[in-house]
């Protein structure tokens, strides 16, 4: 089961990057594909998403690209995750409706709904800010400790 696909992937690779020049000149389609190693094409289509989803601005001309819509404190990993897939959803029978005559007394629904609930509050609470901050950090501490670098 994947609870973030392969596309959503790319897309919280290439909304990192565009965390990291936060305030800076707009981020390339083709740079965002090259640095996310991750297909020209699908990034197009990703920053689509994004860009409608109101996460992303695009800037048009020559130096053109992408920035952040917003601080990247203020954008979470399940805004980006819901903008590409939707919802995070475990099992159909979370989706809501009449998919299943058990939905009311099934014990394991239950367990699902609070894993799932969990989940999207796990997302929700992490931020760009808060992975380019410790990107930085666990860089520091490589340059500082040659040993590690090693590894």
């Amino acid at each position: 089961m994947e609870v973030v696909r392969r596309n959503t992937d790319y897309a919280l690779r290439a909304m990192l990057n565009l965390a990291k020049h936060y305030g800076n000149e707009p981020v390339s389609s083709t740079e965002l594909a090259q640095q996310g190693q991750a297909p020209y094409q699908l990034v197009c289509k990703l920053m689509h998403k994004l860009h409608i989803a109101r996460l992303v601005k695009s800037c048009m001309g020559p130096k053109g690209g992408f920035r952040l819509n917003k601080d990247p404190s203020n954008i979470s990993l399940l805004k980006i995750i819901e903008a590409i897939q939707g919802p995070v959803r475990l099992n159909r029978c979370l989706l809501g409706g009449d998919v299943c005559p058990q939905q009311k007394r099934c014990k394991v629904r239950m367990k699902l709904a609070e894993l799932e609930q969990s989940i999207n509050s796990f997302l929700g609470s992490v931020t760009l800010d808060e992975l380019v901050r410790q990107r930085g950090a666990k860089r520091k501490n490589s340059a500082k400790n040659p040993a590690r670098r090693k590894r």
